[in-house]
């Protein structure tokens, strides 16, 4: 009877000692829960309006979820007598070692990171990174894939890229065209440029605002030389491009302007014998 007595006495006590705290630590588990849930959904309402890239989202969204949680179920542990001390400096030693054995992928991590987040291009722009020039085909948490115009694929990592210059092709609606064409010194430089202003208006693809300018750029050694600059759609830009210097070839030719090109004159002087 004694020892019942002893027994009953001693879980009363562990109640009284331990109840109160037991029970604040469940009510903070489940208020814990339960604005984890809404910092979450939060965040994923402030990311769905900003128009943050669908992976990144979800990868952001299920880490802050984790780390919550985390830090959540350690706090509980805490309020209910459990050491944590020694498991955190535990955690912290192992995410030490880990950050370092994987330094390069966590940078490439961070810069998906970023190019995900700030979007300095997207998939099917025209992008110069890295000395590399191609259509975006993909973009990673970790590379970015671009396709080249010879079908080439080339796979980049993001660290490099987001600390690193990036030239958007793609990023305009239009962009501006610009050419060099030479003609002769002995060749009338108002014919040529009246050659040169009627093909710019014949081209369907030249866009009328920003007007094309046709400026006499430089007096070369054996040329004078016409800087030709005209806007087009983004999509045309090869197109005019390549087109005009066709036209412009066929153009001169059918009307006498000469297209000079660098010539040597080489002169042999016979020495007499004796």
């Amino acid at each position: 009877m004694d020892m019942l007595q002893q027994h009953s006495e001693k879980i009363i006590e562990l109640l009284l000692t331990y109840g109160p705290k037991f029970l604040l630590a469940v009510i903070v588990l489940i208020v814990g829960l339960w604005v984890i849930k809404k910092v979450v959904g939060l965040m994923n309402a402030t990311m769905t309006k900003k128009e943050v890239e669908l992976t990144l989202k979800s990868f952001l969204m299920s880490l802050t979820g984790i780390l919550l949680k985390a830090l959540l179920l350690i706090s509980v542990a805490s309020m209910v007598g459990i050491e944590t001390t020694s498991f955190i400096a535990i955690l912290g030693a192992a995410g030490l070692a880990i950050g370092l054995a994987l330094q390069g992928s966590l940078s490439n991590f961070a810069g998906g990171v970023l190019l995900l987040f700030f979007k300095p291009y997207k998939v099917g722009d025209f992008i110069e990174i890295q000395g590399h020039a191609g259509t975006v085909h993909s973009i990673q948490i970790f590379t970015t894939m671009l396709k080249t115009g010879d079908n080439k694929t080339i796979i980049i990592p993001n660290g490099p890229i987001a600390n690193g210059s990036i030239i958007n092709f793609s990023a305009e609606p239009t962009r501006r065209v610009d050419m060099v064409f030479g003609i002769g010194y002995d060749d009338d430089i108002d014919k040529a440029k009246g050659i040169l202003n009627r093909l710019i208006e014949a081209d369907s693809r030249i866009l009328k605002e920003p007007a094309a300018a046709i400026l006499l750029g430089e007096l070369a050694d054996s040329s004078v030389n016409f800087n030709v600059r005209v806007w087009v759609n983004a999509a045309d830009y090869w197109g005019v491009f390549f087109g005009m210097q066709e036209a412009v070839k066929k153009a001169f030719d059918a009307e006498g302007v000469s297209i000079p090109y660098p010539q040597r004159d080489v002169h042999l002087h016979q020495v007499a014998a004796g």
